[in-house]
């Protein structure tokens, strides 16, 4: 990769009582001097207050993106530095990563240079130690690597450690392929480690003997062990692909890590989930994440017994799934870069960034969580986190309302689907169409978050439909769009999902709708007293994009708090839950927000061990949780 010939060093300079200011130094590492240029930067710390710059002027800002200009006549040698503060900023920046995330130098049209960037500095402060996000664990009188822990465990471990299991003699093909479905999931995530599972038998090793038993629910196992076998009873084909996943487990972990962990000579598991939707969602509108990498997180997933994935799809920054009717949104939609219609955003550089998925690359993505008994849930954003679909297909706007009538939270103008307009709903229904073409599950989930609370206001069409209707703002327009959205799935025999503000404004009626509660935990009750069924989504500990630690240089998002995996492992969504409601509470998900997520090392530092802290308190009732245990056990599991 060629060296960058500019480099933009920044720091943060706190101020009482105010959002304090950037300090900016452009340092010109090249051999020729720079002049009529602006340089542009992404950063989700945003400028809200033009005025307050200095050395410096503001010429635009979309969103993320935000593009200054040196001082008239300007010129930058090599070696000579330009140095500007930028102050007027929507919030205090609490973290390294609250800087810029990418940089470039553009100097017209399709004539722009890349700029390296570092880490922002604190003024004031020196760099502090990382903090310790997981202590030594111990896995105490029952040292075996199992994660989520199962309901019951009693077993001794045994003197001798079997080379491989294999099916019993007698087993039937259904059984045998078990094994190897689940050997070749090993064989994904681990490679070379030593393979827990053979078809053929081995002097050394021990045979699995298997029983289908009705009276176990679809997603139990039951395990037995003695020297001889083990006995694998299960519900359904769910419950015999844990049983396996857990004996694949504790054998690896028992040879992984000998010091700490044995199998089990004698003794029984018996293991059923404590909740039913087990949820992971992963955004890929922000960054994108090739199919090979969402294949591996559905492994991953598939071995921490997660069995909901949450696709989300589509979002401001960009449309990821190819619609047929609209090859725009992909054309367009997806396409983000210095002279595309979208500007760059959250880490997009001098190099135009594209990326989505085909149908039939959705359909593959499918196919495989289905082998893996996970079920995908996509997410198509409705109204709000559209301005990606709408510079795409501009004939989704109200021509009369004016360009910037009103901002998102996250700063982008304009960017709800208008429920005035006509074509919204043969758009919204010919997408919709396509999506429950391609996925086959009970649910889609609609987004509904996040709508500007001024959204249409100014658009003359809205209006009318307004005085029509009877609806007084935002949000009762909203609850008209979605459930008009909601009566589209019903006819196509699909559940709508959404995030808790689909009950905003009237919201849309409680039976058959499921919602998540991110924003706090007191939410998700409220959804349940007004009959909606739940997924516990807080931000507060399940957001696996907030920071882990204290500290500066601790990377991650900071609205929701500092959220260390010891709390994520100890959070209990059930436990603030009235007794009379918990039968509305139909699980608990994690959510992997990717603004931040610039590289597969960063993606890992902040998804684990968090990840399967979650899965833990999906599966496992809390009773059966040991911090210690999970910190011993952890450092197995496999990462993207």
């Amino acid at each position: 990769m060629q060296r960058a010939e500019f480099r933009l060093q920044s720091a943060f300079e706190p101020q009482t009582g105010g959002s304090g200011r950037f300090l900016f130094s452009l340092h010109n590492l090249g051999r020729e001097v720079i002049r009529d240029f602006t340089l542009v930067y992404t950063a989700l710390t945003r400028v809200v207050d033009k005025t307050k710059s200095e050395n410096a002027t503001l010429v635009r800002r979309d969103a993320n993106y935000h593009e200054f200009a040196p001082p008239a006549g300007f010129q930058l040698a090599p070696g000579e530095v330009w140095r500007f503060a930028v102050g007027g900023l929507h919030r205090p920046a609490r973290h390294c990563t609250d800087g810029p995330r990418s940089a470039y130098l553009t100097f017209g049209k399709n004539n722009h240079a890349k700029v390296a960037i570092s880490e922002m500095a604190l003024v004031g402060a020196v760099s502090e130690p990382p903090p310790v996000l997981l202590p030594e664990g111990d896995p105490g009188d029952q040292p075996f690597a199992l994660q989520p822990w199962p309901a019951v465990i009693e077993a001794k471990p045994g003197e001798a450690l079997p080379v491989t299991l294999h099916p019993a003699d007698g087993s039937d093909l259904d059984d045998i392929r078990a094994v190897d479905e689940v050997l070749v999931l090993f064989q994904r995530l681990f490679f070379p480690a030593h393979a827990p599972f053979s078809l053929t038998p081995d002097p050394q090793g021990r045979p699995v003997r298997f029983e289908k038993r009705e009276t176990l629910g679809k997603e139990a196992y039951h395990l037995s062990f003695s020297g001889s076998e083990i006995a694998l009873a299960y519900g359904d084909e769910a419950g015999r692909r844990y049983g396996l996943i857990s004996l694949a487990q504790m054998l690896h972990g028992a040879k992984e890590r000998p010091d700490l962990f044995r199998f089990p000579g004698s003794g029984r598991v018996e293991d059923r989930p404590r909740y039913g939707w087990r949820g992971c969602h992963l955004d890929v509108s922000r960054q994108f994440y090739p199919v090979a990498d969402v294949t591996r997180l559905l492994d991953i997933m598939a071995w921490l017994k997660l069995n909901i994935f949450h696709w989300h799809l589509t979002d401001d920054e960009a449309w990821r799934l190819e619609i047929k009717a609209y090859p725009a949104l992909t054309a367009t939609g997806a396409l983000r870069g210095p002279d595309e219609p979208l500007r760059p955003q959250l880490g997009n550089e001098v190099e135009p960034v594209g990326g989505f998925y085909s149908q039939d690359d959705a359909r593959h993505v499918v196919a495989h969580a289905a082998a893996l008994g996970i079920e995908i849930v996509p997410e198509i954003e409705i109204p709000g986190h559209n301005a990606a679909t709408l510079v795409a297909l501009p004939e989704l706007t109200d021509g009369q309302e004016a360009p910037e009538s009103y901002h998102s939270v996250q700063g982008f103008a304009n960017n709800a689907l208008n429920p005035a307009i006509p074509l919204t709903y043969e758009f919204l229904e010919t997408v919709l169409d396509e999506v429950v073409a391609i996925f086959p599950g009970s649910y889609v989930h609609v987004g509904g978050d996040e709508v500007a609370h001024d959204a249409w206001m100014r658009s003359p069409l809205a209006r009318k439909l307004m005085e029509e209707e009877g609806l007084p703002g935002t949000f009762e327009l909203q609850s008209f769009l979605l459930s008009k959205v909601k009566d589209t799935l019903s006819a196509r025999g699909r559940k709508l999902t959404g995030w808790n503000e689909v009950a905003h404004g009237g919201g849309v009626a409680p039976e058959g709708t499921m919602l998540m509660a991110w924003e706090k935990p007191e939410v998700g009750i409220e959804l349940a007293r007004a009959g909606y069924e739940v997924v516990m989504t807080p931000g507060q500990a399940y957001y696996l994009d907030m920071v882990q630690g204290e500290e500066w240089q601790e990377p991650g998002a900071s609205w929701a708090g500092t959220v260390p995996p010891a709390h994520t492992y100890a959070y209990e969504a059930a436990g603030e839950f009235p007794e009379e409601l918990k039968h509305l509470l139909k699980g608990v998900q994690a959510c992997i927000w990717s603004e931040y997520f610039l590289s597969r090392s960063y993606f890992n530092r902040l998804v684990f061990p968090r990840l399967p802290a979650v899965a833990e308190a999906a599966w496992t009732l809390p009773e059966n949780k040991n911090w210690e245990r999970f910190a011993a056990i952890v450092p197995l599991a496999p990462k993207l």
